[in-house]
């Protein structure tokens, strides 16, 4: 999966677990960036009678890239409280929510949004995503990053119990989204899960369903089938001026300019101490450490070694030079060839380090790989979630994005609908080899690769918003039976 319970530590940690990132021109608003972290994977909606919510204990963050360096040089933080309105009942919720304000609703959870930004002292710069004492406003290592309070209690949406409890909820989530200063928005709270794949399949040995006749361990082609339908997540989003996020505030002169770029990345964090009262309530102290990161979808997932995965959630992705091997020679691209035989001679007789991956995940695209594109950020090595802001949304988004010619879809940053598992997967296989090395030719059987799934996690009566904070609405507990692969599941509403 993207980055659901992607290594050991985190996966017993579910609320500070990133799970996807996304970062995209707004469709509707192309002035502005969206960008969305998720948290908090795999949610059943009849979780009942405590359900997820945000954790009062880890601070969230979206960090901004804009210097080539891969240190964060703009970080929006997030802290969220919760209070108990009846601490006589058990009940989540009293009696219908129908407003966000209701004391019906038992356990509301508020947030608030600072905006920081990172100085350069006389010693050097430094990482802003480093700063774990931003919660106090301190610096790191001399350096002081610049706050700013944008919103206090914002109010979150509840989740959706059901019909009786949230009869409307997209009413509900209307009036959890919020106008922040300078021209920015913002929402935090349930969504449906939008990421889709075969994770069952994937991790039953490498099985892809659509080609799993040509597996060592053979069986009939079939459908994939989408292991996240009918979940729910946690979403932070945030929509804000593109001169919000370039460096120096300016509006890029083009695709080939390069402040255009920008690179993006999630992380959760927690204090370094952690222990239990006499009357076994937790207490938290200590400076704030990094215990979860994400940008490129599978990256921690499917390239780093179980060993080395808790490490990786804890470094900055300015060190991300000592992983570069483990893209540069991954795993999965010689494992492909020895689980379909004969399938892959090429991509098994293929001996180079892999230039177009290094490219995808590390570097970004320079200028004249991909005719019209680049999302270069320079020669560090970090996996940043890369976005060109100064190409324009597409009309008609194709979800193969830049691999299927449209040059708004991931890799160039990431849309909630593109099908990045297909993506990756062809990558590997070979299909973007071509473009760094001329003489490789992709084996037949690559056009063919995928895991076979589509985004049936939103549907006909239950589907993507147009506008942010562009997520379907989050399937209701009440709603929610037994789904049946890639069938619609019960509607949230």
């Amino acid at each position: 999966m993207s980055s659901h319970r992607e290594a050991p530590e985190i996966s017993q940690d579910p609320v500070a677990d990133n799970t996807d990132v996304y970062a995209f021109v707004s469709p509707d608003k192309p002035d502005t960036v969206t960008l969305i972290a998720n948290f908090i994977p795999l949610q059943k909606p009849d979780g009942g009678p405590n359900f997820w919510e945000f954790g009062e204990d880890v601070t969230y963050r979206i960090h901004i890239c804009n210097s080539g360096d891969a240190k964060a040089d703009i970080t929006y933080e997030f802290n969220f409280s919760t209070r108990i309105v009846n601490p006589e009942t058990f009940l989540y919720n009293t009696g219908p929510i129908t407003h966000i304000s209701d004391k019906t609703w038992n356990r509301p959870q508020t947030y608030s949004v600072a905006r920081l930004t990172r100085s350069r002292s006389s010693h050097g710069d430094d990482d802003a995503s480093d700063a774990d004492n931003y919660r106090g406003g301190g610096g790191h290592r001399g350096n002081t990053a610049n706050r700013k309070i944008l919103g206090e209690n914002l109010t979150c949406p509840p989740v959706n119990v059901g019909p009786r409890s949230t009869p409307n909820y997209p009413a509900l989530a209307a009036e959890a989204i919020h106008d922040l200063p300078g021209g920015r928005t913002v929402f935090a709270g349930q969504r449906a899960e939008a990421f889709f794949v075969d994770v069952a399949s994937i991790f039953d040995l490498g099985a892809l369903r659509p080609l799993q006749m040509a597996h060592l361990i053979p069986s009939a082609a079939a459908v994939g089938v989408n292991g996240l339908q009918g979940l729910n997540v946690h979403s932070i989003a945030l929509q804000v001026p593109i001169t919000d996020l370039t460096r120096g505030g300016v509006t890029p002169g083009g695709v080939a300019d390069p402040a255009a770029v920008i690179g993006v990345y999630a992380s959760a964090s927690r204090r370094r101490a952690q222990f239990l009262n006499s009357d076994g309530h937790k207490r938290v102290s200590g400076p704030y450490v990094q215990v979860s990161r994400l940008a490129n979808p599978l990256f921690n997932e499917v390239l780093i070694p179980m060993a080395k995965k808790d490490y990786w959630n804890r470094v900055s992705p300015s060190q991300d030079s000592e992983f570069a091997s483990y893209v540069l020679k991954p795993e999965l691209a010689a494992l492909l060839p020895a689980l379909y035989p004969g399938a892959f001679p090429r991509l098994a007789a293929y001996t180079k380090p892999r230039a177009d991956l290094a490219a995808i995940l590390l570097t970004g695209i320079p200028t004249g790989v991909v005719d019209g594109f680049q999302n270069f950020t320079g020669t560090t090595q970090a996996d940043l979630l890369r976005l060109n802001v100064a190409i324009p949304p597409t009309a008609e988004p194709n979800s193969l994005g830049v691999v299927g010619g449209d040059l708004a879809g991931f890799p160039n940053g990431r849309r909630v609908a593109d099908d990045v598992v297909t993506i990756e997967l062809k990558a590997v296989a070979g299909a973007t080899l071509p473009l760094v090395d001329p003489t490789f030719t992709p084996d037949d059987v690559v056009p063919a690769v995928a895991d076979g799934t589509t985004n049936t996690n939103a549907t006909a009566d239950n589907p993507l918003l147009k506008v942010f904070p562009y997520l379907a609405h989050p399937f209701g507990g009440y709603q929610t039976g037994q789904v049946t692969p890639n069938a619609n599941p019960l509607q949230p509403v």
